[in-house]
């Protein structure tokens, strides 16, 4: 058994991002850029006008004269005198005989005749050239996660494909011949499966779509056999139980016969404690408890950084939050825990219902406590270790 930190600096050493491809701005959403981007345009590309308006040719009276005007994607290429607008819509390439765009909400119009309210300065209302991002400038550096903003801040600068780091593909393996699933007859010594569609619905939250669901009978032959249909097919493989030591749990055995290295098996916190990693290749296997809450803790602890830093994000492993905890706690374990918890602004509360096969309290939370083996006191007020989810 092996402490959380030795844990850590092992995944650590052994994950990095996975290649390079190029795709389509629309199919690169959610993944992180694999290259750092330069604009090839000045944006905007014009003068252009912050609102809806005039632009004016600016002179010494309040009283001007409208000769025209100047919607979006249009150029007006007549020359203004002074005293003299055009009427303008927001977007508009202002006029480069124009200094100033003044808000219609500031004028009164007689015919072709605009009254200003107030005199206005030089450039009010115009976006220069160039005010976003100027030509050859960076756009977007390397490791840089693309969002809808991102997507659509390069869309705006004309690209139309990037290079992306590719997001690992997903291979969830659940065991056990008590499981039934959910809708089907529920005979007695049986219960209803649940960590597939947990786990899905966490990769889904993730950004991580592409999963495949496997299921094997508590036999090795089945389970040596699925195991390695499931590595061959995918980047990550999650293995949902069967990793403890009962005379039916075939997983670790398995994973042996078909070659997988053991980076580590069994590790001292609560939940979670049998939990197995190992690799094949450029393959990462993850074996997690049954338990529904020992699986889910050790999903968002161990198996979401390494799926972002597969993506090419550089997430640690090892929380830098901390909470004021709002109630006194007594630690009395020979294990690190990891703590169902709820975050509402700086401040973090302990759930009931810790044991590692229950989820009721964990559906309400949405962070989990780090908390140190050993025995001691927290008073409230004091500071913890927070992982949110």
């Amino acid at each position: 058994m092996i402490s959380i930190d030795n844990a850590f600096s092992i995944l650590e050493d052994t994950v990095s991002p996975l290649k390079e491809m190029e795709v389509s701005l629309l199919e690169a959403r959610n993944h992180v850029l694999a290259e750092t981007l330069y604009s090839s345009i000045n944006m905007p590309p014009f003068r252009q006008s912050n609102m809806d308006g005039f632009a004016i040719c600016i002179h010494d009276l309040l009283l001007y004269t409208i000769v025209g005007e100047v919607k979006a994607g249009d150029i007006y290429s007549e020359e203004l005198q002074p005293g003299q607008a055009v009427k303008i819509f927001t977007g508009a390439a202002v006029p480069d005989s124009a200094q100033a765009v003044i808000q219609i909400e500031k004028v009164t119009i007689t015919n072709t005749q605009l009254l200003l309210q107030e005199n206005i300065k030089l450039e009010t209302n115009i976006r220069q050239i160039g005010a976003q991002i100027s030509k050859a400038d960076v756009a977007l550096t390397i490791n840089t996660f693309l969002n809808a903003a991102a997507i659509g801040f390069l869309a705006g600068l004309g690209f139309t494909s990037v290079k992306v780091y590719k997001k690992p593909t997903v291979g969830i393996v659940v065991t056990g011949n008590e499981l039934v699933s959910a809708g089907d007859f529920l005979p007695n010594g049986k219960i209803y499966e649940s960590n597939a569609i947990m786990l899905q619905t966490a990769l889904y939250n993730g950004n991580f779509e592409v999963v495949s669901l496997y299921k094997i009978k508590d036999d090795f032959e089945s389970t040596k056999t699925i195991l390695r249909k499931a590595i061959l097919e995918n980047d990550v493989v999650l293995v949902s139980g069967g990793i403890s030591v009962g005379d039916y749990d075939f997983v670790e055995s398995a994973l042996k016969s078909i070659e997988v290295e053991t980076l580590f098996y069994k590790v001292n916190q609560k939940p979670g404690k049998p939990l197995f990693v190992g690799k094949q290749k450029d393959k990462i296997i993850f074996a997690l408890p049954g338990n529904p809450a020992a699986n889910l803790t050790c999903f968002y602890i161990y198996v979401l950084p390494t799926l972002q830093r597969r993506s090419g994000i550089e997430s640690s492993y090892v929380s830098k939050q901390s909470k004021t905890i709002t109630h006194d706690f007594i630690v009395d374990n020979s294990r690190c825990q990891f703590l169902k918890a709820l975050v509402v602004a700086d401040q973090v509360t302990l759930l009931s219902h810790q044991d590692s096969s229950m989820l009721d309290t964990f559906a309400l939370s949405n962070a989990l406590v780090y908390l140190p083996n050993g025995n001691y006191k927290l008073i409230k007020g004091d500071k913890v270790v927070v992982y949110t989810i």
